[in-house]
């Protein structure tokens, strides 16, 4: 055995809807821009091809969790997404493989302190402090299996801030796969944040958010 200087990290690991088992978190890949009415709503061109950006996995924050106001910011968005979780390893996939890597779907959460975000855009500088840091990704139950088009909805202390339908993405699930495979080889544990729709906005300190997906638990968190 491999003596270390200090114990392990554990794995990060998420509930798994209807099982005892839980899904180990590898890696968090999330992309950008994926709703053309978001797209606008930033001030971008909603024709570009898909762009990635990541999060470390121990940012990973289950549903119901309270987190504290993160440091740095002073405007702490919601983005209310899809999240694929990744069970099987794949790179440079067909369009007609992609689907297969899906092991289930749940509801997500992309923390996002949208002031550094600005700020980075306008330095044209990494959005790694903006969307990387600590409990940033909230992520629901994983649901195994297939989800057909569906209604996301992200609300903030019960009133609704973005609702769409799945089948707006700009880029489907499969294509996001196909062209992230291009990039990085995936494989098992993998968390995909498939983008959010138009309605981001601030959270304060005291506001819970929750975002749902027709056929997925909740994802909420509670700003403390």
């Amino acid at each position: 055995m491999v003596a270390l200087v200090f114990p392990a990290f554990p794995t990060v690991t998420l509930p798994v809807t209807g099982r005892s088992e839980r899904f180990p978190v590898r890696r968090i890949f999330c992309v950008g821009r994926n709703y053309g009415d978001h797209a606008r709503e930033m001030g971008a061109d909603d024709r570009e091809p898909p762009f990635f950006f990541t999060k470390p996995a121990d940012a990973v924050v289950e549903s119901g969790s309270r987190i504290p106001y993160p440091p740095a910011t002073s405007n702490l968005h919601h983005e209310g997404e899809l999240v694929l979780a990744i069970g099987k390893a794949g790179a440079m996939l067909a369009e007609a493989d992609a689907p297969a890597l899906i092991w289930g779907h749940a509801a997500g959460n992309d923390l996002t302190r949208r002031d550094l975000q600005a700020e980075a855009k306008a330095s044209r500088r990494p959005w790694d402090m903006a969307k990387g840091f600590d409990k940033s990704a909230v992520v629901g139950p994983v649901r195994p299996g297939t989800l057909a088009d569906a209604t996301l909805r992200c609300s903030v202390n019960g009133t609704a801030r973005q609702e769409a339908r799945l089948s707006q993405m700009i880029w489907t699930p499969t294509a996001i796969l196909v062209a992230l495979s291009r990039l990085v080889s995936l494989a098992p544990g993998d968390l995909v944040f498939t983008g959010t729709p138009a309605g981001v906005g601030a959270l304060n300190r005291g506001d819970t958010c929750k975002v749902e997906i027709d056929g997925l638990q909740s994802a909420s968190v509670t700003i403390a």
